[in-house]
């Protein structure tokens, strides 16, 4: 019994935390000017903090979900957006979901952060150059020449999400593990 109140708890936070990134995807778009088609929003910052408080498994199963709606429901890139969304998010939802769930410091919550966002920028560097070229038709010089822009938009975005989910967590930890606060 204890176990079912547990998973179905762990489904309603999970279920939150994507409607939170939901809905911050559809209220918070912040055009990147030099390149208006790449969009900044904080949706994934409920994605990190479900990473963070309960590991890599759930914060991909809110990032898979987001990603899913977003491409398919809400008007997204279809599959390209989609796959483009689902590996910039997930990498930084693993890394943190994996090295906090290992030593649970602000210290490890920090490395993992700036960890994400650096194989972030790398690996959708190469995602551009590779996925960006088969699904629009762009040549891939084209996209070599938009490189440093591709990398300040990731750096700018998993970064302020980043920054946004290490001030928020702790806040919020208490909720998410259900530990409620004694004091008057």
């Amino acid at each position: 019994m204890r176990n079912n109140r547990m998973s179905t708890q762990l489904l309603v936070k999970l279920a939150l935390m994507t409607a939170i990134s939901l809905v911050l995807v559809t209220m918070v778009r912040i055009p990147f000017p030099p390149m208006p088609f790449l969009v900044y929003n904080p949706a994934d910052v409920p994605i990190y903090i479900t990473a963070f408080a309960y590991g890599p498994i759930p914060g991909l199963i809110v990032t898979f979900i987001v990603c899913f709606i977003q491409a398919f429901l809400m008007g997204g890139d279809g599959i390209y957006g989609f796959v483009m969304h689902f590996i910039a998010t997930g990498i930084v939802a693993t890394v943190i979901g994996t090295l906090y769930n290992r030593s649970k410091t602000r210290k490890t919550a920090a490395k993992a952060l700036v960890i994400g966002v650096i194989l972030t920028i790398i690996i959708m560097c190469i995602m551009n150059i590779f996925v960006t070229s088969a699904f629009m038709g762009v040549p891939k010089e084209a996209i070599l020449s938009m490189l440093p822009l591709i990398i300040l938009f990731n750096f700018l975005k998993a970064g302020a999400n980043s920054v946004l989910t290490f001030v928020l967590y702790k806040r919020i930890s208490g909720f998410l593990h259900n530990e409620r606060n004694t004091s008057k």
